[in-house]
């Protein structure tokens, strides 16, 4: 007999959004016995949420919680605030907004090529995280578009490197987000890049590479390894002027860091790479010299309308049209 699994019923949130970002959920745990503790609390159960925060949270600082607790940061699923002597009940439903860390705001705007009652097609700057990770939570397209076109259930169907620029495609519709995302899990989207990199007649192209691309969690760079391919990109020379050419590139695979891996590879790293081939570390402020690297274009059937949609960035790589301004460094921020 098939052990049938209970739904999951969480409450709606009581909060909005701010500044894009939704509230964190907690559930508070089962005290260890209860009968459902496989995921519950080590030992007795604490008097009051306040002490089970305090330990939860404790990354968070010393004095975080009480003070998030005087401002009434913590609410239950009616929006009612909890008091700091509020009585720890396990299975509570609770929610919060994070104190975000200051961020460095990204001085570029994220323009909508287009937008429809089930997709929007952002042209993203460098510079500018897709979603939030790490230390870019609201300095990220998707943020910033959720507040700032009011579409708190924008999701991405996909991501794009922080350091590139171009396509992206967000989904508006929640019911649709599966279809979406699946075409790029299925490998259904056309995808191609223009790059900047030096110009060496020697390299021998078009050229299609194939190998095994790891990203080992806490190192920032992805790298070759030995093993079965899981990669594949196409390259190909599209002009040269003089020692700097433009590449136009086809990945057929989707590995963090790929093209800039393959390019690396063979000997043409991308201008304004702080990966490859030798690992910098910029400042977060420092927004000079962008990586030349553009999600140029987006091509796919929708999956909804069978309609065919071909999307084209219209940023340009500054290194190829201002060589002399992208070499000499900081540029002001865009209109």
């Amino acid at each position: 007999m098939t052990r049938r699994s209970r739904p999951r019923t969480t409450p709606p949130s009581p909060l909005p959004q701010h500044l894009g970002i939704d509230p964190v959920h907690l559930k508070l745990p089962p005290a260890a016995g209860d009968a459902d503790a496989r995921s519950g609390l080590q030992g007795a159960a604490p008097s009051t949420v306040r002490a089970h925060l305090l330990t939860r949270l404790a990354a968070a600082g010393p004095g975080t919680v009480d003070r998030m607790f005087a401002d009434g940061a913590f609410v239950t699923a009616d929006g009612t605030p909890l008091p700091p002597d509020a009585p720890y009940v396990p299975g509570l439903h609770l929610w919060f907004h994070r104190e975000l860390a200051p961020e460095t705001p990204v001085p570029y705007p994220v323009d909508v090529l287009h937008q429809d009652a089930r997709i929007l097609v952002a042209d993203k700057p460098h510079f500018l995280a897709t979603t939030p990770r790490g230390s870019h939570i609201a300095q990220t397209a998707l943020a910033r578009l959720r507040h700032d076109l009011g579409l708190p259930a924008l999701s991405p169907a996909h991501r794009l490197d922080r350091l590139t620029a171009g396509l992206v495609l967000f989904v508006v519709d929640p019911a649709a987000r599966g279809a979406y995302q699946n075409l790029f899990r299925d490998r259904r989207v056309r995808k191609r890049y223009e790059a900047l990199a030096a110009y060496e007649p020697a390299v021998g192209l078009p050229r299609t590479l194939r190998s095994r691309i790891e990203k080992t969690p806490g190192v920032v760079a992805a790298r070759e390894v030995p093993g079965e391919p899981n990669s594949e990109s196409h390259i190909e020379l599209v002009e040269h002027r003089a020692r700097l050419a433009r590449y136009r590139l086809t990945p057929h695979t989707g590995r963090t860091h790929q093209l800039r891996v393959h390019m690396n590879a063979l000997g043409l790293p991308i201008l304004g790479d702080p990966y490859f081939p030798a690992l910098t570390d910029p400042a977060p402020d420092d927004f000079s010299k962008p990586l030349q690297l553009l999600a140029r274009t987006l091509e796919f059937t929708d999956p909804i309308t069978g309609a065919r949609h071909r999307f084209e960035s219209r940023r340009t790589l500054q290194a190829w049209t201002d060589p002399e301004g992208w070499a000499a460094g900081p540029r002001q921020p865009a209109p």
